[in-house]
């Protein structure tokens, strides 16, 4: 997806990209979004420098990283910071971004960035519900017929499942998956 977004016609100059979620793992890993981030879309288009905000997952103290990164996010996006466009995953088992099942970083709503439990392996930062409510847009891409029943429970608007409680009113699914 990111290598035909980079096809588009996009104005990149008035584009800032900012993560949605990221694992704790080292610069350059294939575990990490913002490897394949740069690898198939940045490396692709013309993105201003100081316009892709890749989230401070190499840092010692994460939960100081996450409030700079929420800074951030609020100095580019607004106060509070709404995103035009939210492009959201979606896990077997109901999670989003790093909004997984169980996590208490599900429960926040007074912060836009907050850090994960570990979740298969890794920490991770994340947006929490509030910054993924308040964006004007929110594109899913749902791949892998063993995440049929999650996006059943997502279309119904589940709010057992972490998807479930991002606002539905303003999304978009694309699916692989009737």
């Amino acid at each position: 997806m990111l290598q035909l977004l980079a096809k588009e016609d996009i104005p990149w100059s008035d584009v800032h990209l900012f993560q949605v979620d990221e694992r704790v793992a080292p610069a350059g890993s294939p575990d990490r979004n913002l490897t394949q981030l740069l690898e198939n879309l940045v490396a692709r288009i013309e993105l201003p420098p100081g316009h892709l905000h890749a989230m401070p997952v190499e840092e010692t103290d994460l939960e100081s990283a996450a409030k700079r990164y929420a800074a951030t996010l609020q100095e580019v996006a607004g106060n509070p910071a709404t995103l035009d466009l939210v492009h959201l995953g979606l896990g077997a088992d109901g999670h989003t971004a790093s909004l997984v099942p169980g996590d208490p970083a599900l429960e926040i709503d007074d912060a836009d960035v907050a850090v994960s439990a570990p979740y298969q392996g890794y920490r991770r930062m994340t947006l929490t519900l509030p910054a993924l409510n308040r964006g004007l847009r929110v594109l899913w891409v749902v791949t892998g017929a063993g995440k049929a029943e999650a996006l059943a429970r997502l279309r119904r608007g589940d709010r057992l499942i972490p998807a479930g409680r991002v606002r539905g009113d303003r999304t978009v699914v694309v699916t692989d998956t009737p």
